[in-house]
Parts: C-alpha cells; structure tokens; sequence
C-alpha cells in the first residue's frame, strides 16, 4: 500500500468495480463468476486476472464446486478486502474533502 492510503491494488479502476459490487453484498455472502461477468461487463480473462490479483492479496476468496457436469465459482470479499477497501475510501475521502468547487468549477477560498 502506498503511503497516501490508496492502496494500488484496489486503485486499478476494474478491481476498484469488483471489490466495490462484493462489498455491497452482506458480509459472507458471494456471487458467482458469470454473475459477476455480466454485472460489471467483463471479458472472462479479464476478470480471471484481476480477481486472482485480489486473491493472491487476500481481499477475496473463490470456491469451485460441481453442478452436474459444469463448474460454478462463487466469489466473495474476504474480511481482510472490506478492510483493505474501507481504508482506500477514507484515504480518498481525506484527499479529496479539501475540495470546494463552486458549479463552476472554481476552487473557492
């Protein structure tokens, strides 16, 4: 993690999309794969790659099980990753809540 608090990891825009979808499940609860897919309109590698990413750092763990003759994985945020991910919107929370911009767009004083 970087020191200013945003954590590269969760920086990355597709992994920020991921962990964010987990986290509003209830804590625990997972969403499959394809579900997943489709929610946040990623390629299979594309998502195969960032959610490994994710899983090698602890922020979310997969389980494979049978159903019938296919595969389902079912994805859920680790406890460590809702941690990981509050810590990264309180860093950019803190970064950006000096921000007062009029409509404009103006910096105010």
């Amino acid at each position: 993690m970087s020191d200013d608090g945003l954590d590269p990891l969760i920086h990355v825009p597709t992994r920020l999309r991921i962990v964010a979808t987990l986290a509003a499940l209830p804590d625990g609860d997972a969403l499959s794969f394809t579900r997943l897919q489709d929610v946040l309109d990623l390629t299979p590698g594309n998502l195969i790659v960032q959610l490994r990413k994710l899983e090698d750092a602890g922020y979310l763990s997969s389980e494979k099980t049978r159903n019938g003759s296919g595969q389902k994985t079912m994805v859920t945020l680790t406890s460590q990753g809702r941690v990981a991910l509050g810590r990264y919107t309180r860093a950019l929370n803190d970064l950006l809540g000096g921000l007062n911009a009029d409509p404009a767009g103006h910096q105010q004083r």
